[in-house]
């Protein structure tokens, strides 16, 4: 009878740790006129830091904010470095605007929420 493979458990090894992330929600700015003018509400996750000078960053790539009839995207959008606010805590400001659906775009900003705020 064959020996069995012994089965491996995957670990990440020093040079693959795990990295924060942070936790985001925010809404459009209002894009069109009239009767179609209308923004879009989205939250969602970033990714893992990615060192960027003295400080780092999140890639944000997010798919389908909420609307009746159509929905946008937030692609490839980068946070800005980190920002203080006590405590060893941060956060990261967001700005940029939305993929092309229904004609128009929408322009955004938020913040990010501290990462492992209970921690």
């Amino acid at each position: 009878m064959p020996k069995k493979k012994p089965i491996l458990k995957r670990t990440l090894s020093s040079r693959q740790t795990q990295r924060h992330v942070h936790e985001f929600e925010g809404s459009t700015k209002l894009a069109e006129t009239g009767a179609d003018r209308h923004n879009h509400r989205f939250a969602g996750i970033t990714g893992q830091a990615i060192r960027s000078g003295n400080s780092h960053v999140h890639e944000i790539d997010f798919t389908k904010t909420d609307f009746l009839n159509h929905f946008h995207n937030l692609r490839k959008i980068r946070t800005g470095p980190a920002i203080p606010v006590g405590n060893g805590k941060h956060i990261h400001f967001v700005t940029g605007q939305t993929t092309l659906n229904d004609g128009h775009v929408h322009q955004f900003n938020f913040a990010t929420l501290i990462d492992a705020p209970l921690v």
